[in-house]
């Protein structure tokens, strides 16, 4: 059985090409777990921007390496957006413009962000794809976080935290597994998925992937105001 046949909807041909905005966190991971039993989008790639000073995923503090193994358990190929570091809105928009481009000639119509109800975020990401002929589509989007956060550990999805926001939740969450004890364990005023940015994380088994991936936290870090697990596989 060719490897593709996991990806794709009996009825990918009539289906809408669609790239899944992969932050390497469970909100992307499910998103395409979701998409992936809807015959109206046919999932063809990930992409995710690359820090390409320090090559990892901004914000969730992951290596690109470790995300190339998450690409690869999905069984979609992987598009990296480098933006050089810092990277400024400007530079951001410049690289998405360019790879917007690209993915239009392979006939790409839809991107599909994981977001779950920042009206800015989504504003911006419509703004952004005005115009483009790509349309954004939202999977995920106005699903209560605390039912969504049981559904995914529920399923079998596993991931570690890989970055937090200290101000908003204590240091040693960083490097946790998200799980029903950990869900437990968060502040009231914590969103349980972490959509106002008080944490991130790393999946890295789930009904989205083809085979678990083997990683460990190696040590816990502190830089540019976050605390972050810093994750790698094991025997590496």
């Amino acid at each position: 059985m060719p490897d593709d046949v996991l990806c794709r909807t009996p009825n990918s041909r009539m289906s809408k090409k669609t790239l899944v905005s992969w932050s390497s966190g469970k909100d992307s991971a499910w998103m395409l777990h979701t998409l992936r039993q809807q015959a109206k989008f046919d999932v063809t790639g990930l992409f995710c921007t690359v820090d390409q000073d320090f090559n990892r995923i901004p914000m969730h503090g992951v290596s690109a390496g470790l995300v190339e193994q998450q690409a690869a358990s999905t069984r979609l190929p992987l598009y990296r957006i480098p933006l050089p570091h810092p990277a400024s809105n400007n530079r951001y928009e410049k690289a998405m413009e360019s790879f917007i481009g690209k993915v239009r000639r392979e006939n790409v119509e839809c991107f599909a962000f994981g977001d779950l109800f920042l009206e800015d975020v989504r504003t911006y990401r419509e703004d952004t794809l005005r115009d483009t002929g790509i349309e954004p589509i939202f999977p995920l989007w106005g699903e209560p976080t605390a039912q969504l956060a049981a559904a995914m550990t529920g399923s079998g999805l596993r991931a570690k935290i890989s970055c937090i926001d200290p101000a908003r939740m204590a240091r040693t969450f960083a490097g946790r597994e998200f799980d029903e004890v950990f869900l437990a364990d968060l502040p009231e005023s914590v969103d349980p998925c972490g959509e106002n940015g008080e944490f991130h994380s790393f999946v890295f088994d789930g009904p989205m992937f083809a085979s678990k991936i083997d990683v460990s936290v190696q040590g816990i870090t502190e830089r540019d105001g976050f605390v972050f697990a810093d994750l790698a596989m094991n025997g590496a």
